[in-house]
């Protein structure tokens, strides 16, 4: 399915005679699938791969075969981010979905959870200068530019629950019938989680359900035509919930609560929600990644024969 997208994406402009061919972009693709599966480090990737029967099965590689390295798998991915491919490729294995019925609109889910990164020790003006997006004077000098190449200036800080965050957001749209996933957006960890919602909802979804968060009259007056709202409501000072209030939002949660199973199985199945990567660029491939290895992972469940 990926294959003509990826070779596109990885051809080089000048294919001079002579040298070694080089390694099949599905191997390529089936190694960073690996690597997102486990979490793993560039570096570990590779040993894995050495080390483990099973890794060289999946990626058709003989034992007196070439085996991939670090660099390889490395450069494989950040020319997929820089052509900003990982979106397509989602959307194209989505299609498949939607065709075998898999996604049924019914019901539709949004909320967002944080994607954690490498943290970075700046000084108060360095994080002040980041905050009004620019990049502190001292990490442009020329002999700093390893130190800048090393600074992610697009993450941001946030605190949720006295749990303190420093990276991204993933903001997931899912199918409640399926649990799976069906759009997503990715911002620095500052964003609020309402911030995305409209502009994932379309004119296909039935019902939206999110949480108390989501709760305002400007989300509920840009919903998709057709759409019933189905957010759970929020009590104020002085206006408590209703009894009545408090079940719609038990029958509410019990779908809503669907895709807190999806950030589950990331956090469990696919070891952790966080990226070791740079930039927002890098970041978007990286948690695309992360929601389209989440989507191979529930299909494979959904098409298990039935006993």
């Amino acid at each position: 399915m990926f294959r003509e997208k990826l070779t596109k994406a990885c051809q080089k402009e000048d294919y001079a005679k002579g040298g070694r061919p080089p390694i099949d972009v599905i191997t390529k693709f089936k190694a960073s699938i690996l690597r997102r599966i486990y979490n793993l480090s560039f570096d570990q990737i590779e040993y894995q791969i050495n080390d483990r029967l099973s890794f060289m099965r999946f990626l058709g590689i003989g034992l007196n075969e070439r085996v991939l390295d670090s660099r390889t798998i490395w450069d494989f991915e950040d020319k997929l981010a820089r052509a900003e491919l990982i979106d397509e490729m989602f959307f194209m294995f989505d299609e498949k979905l939607e065709k075998e019925g898999l996604i049924t609109h019914k019901g539709t889910i949004i909320d967002a959870t944080f994607v954690d990164v490498p943290k970075q020790r700046n000084n108060r003006d360095e994080n002040k200068d980041i905050k009004n997006g620019k990049i502190p004077e001292e990490w442009e000098k020329p002999e700093n530019a390893p130190k800048l190449a090393q600074k992610d200036v697009d993450a941001r800080w946030a605190k949720k629950n006295n749990a303190t965050h420093f990276g991204y957001k993933d903001h997931v749209k899912c199918d409640s019938d399926s649990k799976l996933i069906t759009h997503y957006a990715v911002t620095n960890a500052a964003v609020h989680d309402s911030q995305r919602s409209t502009v994932l909802l379309d004119d296909t979804d039935e019902n939206f359900y999110a949480d108390s968060a989501y709760s305002s009259a400007e989300i509920a007056e840009n919903l998709p035509k057709n759409c019933k709202n189905q957010i759970c409501e929020k009590g104020y000072r002085g206006h408590p919930l209703t009894e009545e209030q408090k079940e719609r939002n038990r029958q509410k949660s019990k779908i809503r609560c669907r895709i807190e199973h999806i950030f589950g199985y990331m956090t469990g199945a696919l070891h952790g929600i966080s990226i070791r990567s740079i930039g927002l660029t890098r970041a978007w491939f990286n948690i695309g990644l992360l929601n389209l290895v989440y989507n191979f992972c529930r299909y494979e469940i959904l098409k298990r024969p039935q006993v």
